[in-house]
This record gives C-alpha cells, sequence and structure tokens, in this order.
C-alpha cells in the first residue's frame, strides 16, 4: 500500500495548519511553509490560515482569562512574580505586550490569560491580537518558506532512504534485542 503523502498535505494541510495554530504553531507555522515551498500549499494561503488560528487560540484564552484568570493564575504559585510582572507590563505598554506575547518563550499559553485577567477591553486585545497574529503568522511561514531551500532536499533524500533506515534500525533492535535475551538466558543458567 502506497501512501501519497503530498496529496495528504494538499488535501488536508489547511486544517491541520489551522488546528496546529490554535494552541502551539511555531512548528506547524514553520512546516506549513516548508510545504509552501514544496508547491503543496499556497504561501498567502498558509500565512492566513496561520493567523487565523493563532488569533482564534488568543481569543479564547482571552476569554478563559478574562472569566477565569483569577482561579487559573492563583494556582501558579510559583510563578506570581512572573504575573505581576507580566501586569505591569499590560498596564504600561498593552498593545507592544499583546503583539509580543506570542513571540515570549513561555507564555505563548498563558499570556492570553493573563491578559484577559487584566482587564484590557476585548475590542483592543481583538485589535492587537489580529496584528500580532499577522505578523507572527508571516515571520515564521516565511522562516518555514526559507528553510525549505536547505530542508526540502534533506526530506526527499530521506524519503528515498526512509525504507533502509527502517530496515536498519530494525536489523539493529532486533540484534540488540538477542543480545539482551542471551545474556539473561547465560545470567539465569549460572545461577
Amino acid at each position: 500500500m502506497h501512501i501519497d503523502v503530498n496529496g495528504l498535505i494538499s488535501q488536508y494541510g489547511y486544517w491541520a495548519l489551522l488546528i496546529g495554530c490554535l494552541a502551539e504553531g511555531e512548528t506547524f507555522t514553520l512546516l506549513g511553509g516548508v510545504a509552501a515551498h514544496e508547491g503543496l500549499l499556497h504561501y498567502g494561503w498558509v500565512v492566513l490560515i496561520a493567523a487565523l488560528g493563532g488569533i482564534i487560540g488568543d481569543q479564547v484564552l482571552f476569554f478563559v482569562g478574562r472569566y477565569y484568570g483569577t482561579t487559573i493564575l492563583g494556582r501558579f504559585k510559583k510563578h506570581q512574580d512572573k504575573i505581576v510582572k507580566a501586569n505591569k507590563m499590560i498596564r504600561r505598554r498593552p498593545s507592544l505586550f499583546v503583539i509580543g506575547v506570542r513571540f515570549m518563550y513561555g507564555f505563548r499559553l498563558i499570556g492570553p490569560v493573563i491578559i484577559g485577567a487584566s482587564r484590557l477591553s476585548p475590542a483592543k486585545f481583538l485589535l492587537l491580537n489580529v496584528i500580532g497574529a499577522l505578523l507572527w503568522a508571516l515571520i515564521f511561514v516565511s522562516l518555514g518558506y526559507v528553510g525549505g531551500r536547505v530542508i526540502a532536499p534533506w526530506l526527499h533524500q530521506l524519503d528515498q532512504h526512509l525504507k533502509h533506515l527502517l530496515w536498519l534500525g530494525a536489523a539493529i533492535a532486533l540484534v540488540w534485542g538477542a543480545r539482551v535475551a542471551f545474556r539473561r538466558w547465560a545470567d539465569n543458567r549460572q545461577q
């Protein structure tokens, strides 16, 4: 049975990208850029779908923070100093924080919850969220697209040699398993 991976990516790639960008995103966005480089997906659609996934995911987290943020954030006892610092940044420079939160390591998921709990207006968050998501998607899809020049030839080589690598891995596992079984048998025999 032969699976047409390119066909699957072409058929379901945008949906996978949207779902992947709802929460995490960077990995899916980079891979979407590689797929666009390979001609499997359209670059412009990849940027828009990645941004849409980011927008939806952060909007949901924002409203979770708006209604349940105090309770949720109260459970992070060890991180209260970071939450206080984030709230100060939101009060001082809300635009910069909302746009930049998706680029801050460790704040990708909790950042919108903190912003929602800070009582920033939903309309302002939506506008800044759209700007941030478009900027984020453009940067990461472009990195994936440019990286596709480096990654794509390697992936083609891997695809050609994947069967050989799988057989080699199976052989190594078999030899290792036989060696472990023989040692156990020898140890049991000596006892």
